[in-house]
């Protein structure tokens, strides 16, 4: 397999990418809004890309998105629906000349002749994050822009995808790359601690704080705060980051000195912040204030033929490069199967799967198929065999209850019937967080 390219070398072909122009047309004024970006929000409210003076609507109603020359409309989970030539649709084509119903408004749809250009990066690594894939030199291209300044950004991206990794590198590539880098997994702290997590506390503030302790803000004082999970931030908690944004300042609990913070946010979900917003879970004016920069990490099913090159450089990672099964890996002979598989983890399930092939020194292929099932080796312990078969249980339990739920852990665990922080320890040991 040859040396994927260095991340400071250019691409020798000129790959480009494009994306089709799109018009909505409000039947009822005429009015026209012509846009030229993958994804674009309908709303009532006034930062939405296309706005609509509607009561009835909802404020980021639907999504259009447009992919290789096809578009696509999906609702944000809105009040009244999204109508496609009067059918109610959740996620649907449309066709060129199809009439949206929003609340009261109509609203036609065209295609356009003329092709945007889509900025791409000529890299093909970005601190940790691999690929040299159309969707992924495109994140590269909006992270690198954003590296440069303080912007806020929000990471956005299913589980597995390098959020975490996108974070670090926005940090380290920066100018505040001295100065700390804190990360606060809003999903994994329980609701009454997370508060005392980003703010600190003075003491006496309650029962068993002897001590004033500073938070995640303060600590990060010249640097950088990475909130991980950020659709999972209790409403009552909201109101407190937005201060941070708007005034760069916090307040301990327990404390009535406000205290001024240099630092900038970085924050990533794998949940459709826009349809919180609809649901009335997470705040209008908090959202746009984290959703200055969007930044959307595709899922590794997209880009498949970024795989042999991540392979490579987990085998790096691991420092096997002798071994049977590190030589079958590397030499490109698992490849088929690997793109057969979906992936549903990312590439940390490929990156779970590749280490296991190498610390058991076996090849695993059949666990890649979702419908496959554990062997039954009588040469092995039965407590060897069970744990397998549980494990393989537990896992396909778990990627079926995400599916279900639209990847919303807190759903999750109220369905399962566990607390969200044990569900989140479970996913982590499977690989699917």
């Amino acid at each position: 397999m040859s040396e994927p390219p260095r991340a400071t070398e250019p691409l020798t072909s000129a790959l480009r990418a494009h994306v089709r122009e799109g018009r909505i047309t409000n039947l009822t004024t005429g009015v026209s809004v012509t846009f030229g970006r993958a994804r674009t929000t309908i709303g009532a409210d006034p930062r939405a890309d296309v706005v609509v003076e509607d009561a009835s609507m909802s404020r980021l109603h639907c999504e259009v998105r447009i992919v290789d020359g096809a578009a696509f409309v999906r609702d944000l989970g809105s009040k009244n629906g999204t109508l496609v030539d009067r059918v109610p649709v959740l996620d649907a084509p449309l066709r060129d000349g199809a009439v949206l119903t929003l609340g009261r408004t109509e609203l036609r749809f065209d295609l356009g002749a003329r092709q945007v250009e889509i900025p791409l990066s000529a890299r093909t690594q970005f601190g940790a994050l691999r690929g040299a894939s159309v969707p992924m030199r495109a994140a590269f291209a909006l992270l690198e822009a954003a590296a440069a300044t303080a912007t806020t950004v929000l990471l956005q991206g299913e589980s597995g995808t390098g959020k975490e990794l996108a974070a670090e590198a926005l940090h380290l590539e920066g100018p505040r790359r001295d100065g700390p880098f804190v990360v606060v997994d809003c999903g994994a702290v329980p609701a009454n601690l997370l508060e005392d997590e980003l703010f600190g506390h003075e003491a006496g503030a309650f029962t068993g704080a002897t001590a004033t302790r500073i938070g995640a803000f303060e600590a990060a004082h010249g640097g950088t705060v990475f909130l991980d999970e950020i659709g999972e931030l209790a409403l009552e908690l909201q109101p407190k980051l937005l201060r941070v944004l708007e005034r760069r300042e916090i307040q301990r609990v327990g404390g009535v000195t406000r205290i001024p913070v240099d630092v900038r946010i970085v924050a990533a979900t794998n949940r459709d912040l826009k349809a919180e917003v609809n649901a009335r879970r997470f705040r209008t004016d908090l959202y746009f204030r984290l959703a200055v920069l969007v930044i959307t990490l595709p899922p590794l099913r997209e880009r498949t033929g970024d795989i042999p090159a991540l392979v490579e450089a987990i085998l790096d990672g691991l420092g096997d490069r002798t071994s049977p099964m590190a030589q079958a890996l590397a030499s490109g002979e698992l490849v088929p199967e690997l793109l057969r598989h979906a992936w549903p983890g990312n590439v940390r399930e490929l990156r779970n799967y590749v280490e296991a092939c190498v610390v058991r020194q076996e090849r695993a292929a059949a666990a890649l198929v979702p419908a496959s099932e554990p062997t039954i080796d009588i040469t092995q312990p039965l407590r060897a065999v069970r744990d397998r078969w549980v494990r393989h249980v537990e896992r396909r339990y778990l990627e079926a209850l995400l599916r279900a739920h639209g990847n919303n852990v807190s759903a999750a665990a109220r369905a399962a019937g566990l607390d969200r922080v044990h569900l989140h320890r479970l996913l982590k040991a499977t690989g699917l967080r």
